[in-house]
């Protein structure tokens, strides 16, 4: 049966390939930005307007869309930002930002999609959390707490809506070939910082896993199995076996050992 779906942060990226893939198997997909203006005829399926940080955009637009529609099936979570730096230097506001759109943002969302949903006693949140997020990466601590905070979050409150019928699931993505390095902040390296050698590398590295990441389409792919799913997992997570095993081995390994492969692998030692 064809959904009424809205995925948020869906005029590029993974939320654009995930729109456009469930709009060609049938289902009617809304993405939102903060600006669709700029993204007129770039996208298969229509963009509201929507800032996640600004709780009147996402009671209007979950009220756009429940007028326009009558019920909202799915919500995905997906809009977030990348934050990237040395702990030490990152400006208090920049972390703030990134925890307002990749935490408390989704919050709101779901708080003004819920009384809909339970009246219609049944609907499904994917939340777009990261494989970063199941572990503190260096440069990346921010972006790691942030969406670590949301895996969590998701955990507790899928057996608070449970009794309503409501599902609710994170999706933890690799790296990915989007433009996501493009549009995070990143603090500058700085020619006096103690850290410009070692947070320069990792930078670049980052930039290079994410331009040889993966298609978008294999996340677009996962969401669809979730939504078709008669009970989603608690958690789901898609990217490469070396991504994914990462989170087995922070699991079962040494804290210390583990973080010794952490070193290692970002030349930190």
């Amino acid at each position: 049966m064809s959904k009424i779906i809205l995925i948020t942060g869906g005029s590029s990226g993974i939320g654009k390939a995930m729109g456009e893939y469930l709009h060609q198997r049938g289902h009617k997909v809304y993405g939102t930005s903060r600006f669709p203006s700029n993204y007129e005829g770039t996208s298969a399926f229509p963009l509201l307007a929507m800032d996640v940080t600004k709780k009147e955009t996402i009671e209007s637009t979950i009220a756009e869309l429940t007028a326009l529609e009558g019920r909202i099936d799915v919500v995905i979570n997906n809009a977030g930002v990348g934050i990237t730096g040395p702990l030490e230097e990152t400006p208090t506001e920049e972390m703030k930002k990134a925890f307002d759109t990749n935490l408390y943002g989704p919050l709101e969302v779901i708080k003004a999609v819920l009384p809909l949903m339970r009246k219609q006693k049944k609907g499904l949140i994917i939340n777009v959390t990261s494989i970063a997020g199941y572990m503190g990466l260096p440069y990346r601590a921010i972006y790691s707490a942030s969406k670590g905070a949301l895996e969590l979050v998701t955990e507790a409150y899928r057996m608070e809506i449970a009794p309503f019928g409501i599902h609710m699931t994170t999706i933890a993505p690799g790296d990915f070939a989007t433009n996501i390095a493009a549009g995070r902040y990143h603090v500058p390296v700085r020619s006096d910082s103690p850290y410009k050698e070692p947070y320069g590398n990792t930078l670049k590295m980052m930039n290079e896993h994410v331009d040889q990441g993966s298609d978008p389409i294999l996340m677009a792919k996962a969401i669809l199995r979730i939504i078709e799913a008669p009970a989603p997992k608690v958690r789901y997570k898609v990217g490469s076996f070396i991504q994914k095993i990462s989170v087995f081995l922070k699991n079962n390994l040494p804290g210390r050992t583990y973080e010794k492969m952490l070193m290692k692998h970002y030349k930190l030692k």
